[in-house]
C-alpha cells in the first residue's frame, strides 16, 4: 500500500549540500531578490539546515521507532490513548506547512507501545512531504502491523497554509481525517468511545 513507506531516499541518490544551497539561490533569483545582497548570504544555507531538520522523517526507519513493546500489561486490555500530539508538516503540493495535532488510540492485544513510541510515530510521518489522509492511513497502518492490536483509531486535526496563505486564503479554517482498523473499524459503539475520549476535556 502506498501509505506504507519505512525509509526513503537512501543517501546516495541525494543531492550534495551544494546542490540544496545552489538551488535555494536560483528560488531566490526566481522570487524577484538578489541571493548576493547582505541580508540573503546565509539563506541557502539556513534553509538547507532547515530542510534538514523538517524533513528528517525520511532518514527514520518506522520499524525500529516502534520495535519495543512490554507484555507485562497486568491484564488491561481497554484503549490506550495518547490525545493532543502537536505536529508540523508540510503538504507535498506546495510544500507549505501544516499545523496541527494527532489523536491516537489502540486497543492492546497482550502486549502494549511506549508512549513517546506513539508521538514518535506522528512525528515520523510529519516530517515527511505529505497529505493529511495519506498522514493518518501511515500512522494508523504503522501501529496495526507492528503492535497487531485488536485495532487502531487515529483522528488529525490540521490547518493547511496552502489555503490559508495562498489560493482560497481562508486562515483558521481546520481539516478533520480518521482512520480505524479492527475493533474501531468494525464497531461503531468503538468509534463513538474514542471521538469522546478525545473531546473530552
Amino acid at each position: 500500500m502506498d501509505a506504507i513507506v519505512n525509509k526513503l531516499a537512501p543517501v546516495d541518490q541525494r543531492p550534495s549540500r551544494e546542490e540544496a544551497e545552489d538551488a535555494v539561490r536560483v528560488l531566490l533569483r526566481w522570487a524577484g531578490d538578489d541571493p548576493d545582497r547582505e541580508g540573503l548570504l546565509d539563506t541557502p544555507k539556513r534553509v538547507a539546515k532547515a530542510y534538514r531538520e523538517l524533513f528528517s522523517g525520511y532518514d527514520a526507519d518506522i520499524e525500529e521507532v516502534l520495535g519495543t513493546t512490554f507484555e507485562e500489561v497486568a491484564g488491561y486490555d481497554d484503549i490506550v490513548l495518547v490525545r493532543d500530539i502537536p505536529f508540523f508538516s508540510h503538504c507535498e503540493h506546495h510544500m507549505l506547512p501544516v499545523i496541527g495535532k494527532a489523536h491516537v488510540a489502540y486497543l492492546p492485544d497482550g502486549r502494549v507501545l511506549g508512549l513517546s513510541k506513539i508521538a514518535r510515530v506522528v512525528e515520523v510521518f510529519g516530517r515527511r512531504l505529505q497529505t493529511q489522509e495519506a498522514m493518518t492511513a501511515q500512522i494508523a497502518a504503522a501501529i496495526d502491523e507492528s503492535l497487531s492490536p485488536k485495532g487502531v483509531a487515529v483522528f488529525i486535526e490540521a490547518e493547511h497554509m496552502c489555503m490559508a496563505m495562498r489560493g482560497v486564503q481562508k486562515s483558521g479554517s481546520t481539516t478533520l481525517t480518521t482512520t480505524f482498523t479492527g475493533r474501531f473499524k468494525d464497531n461503531a459503539a468503538e468509534q463513538a468511545r474514542f471521538m469522546s475520549m478525545v473531546r473530552g476535556r
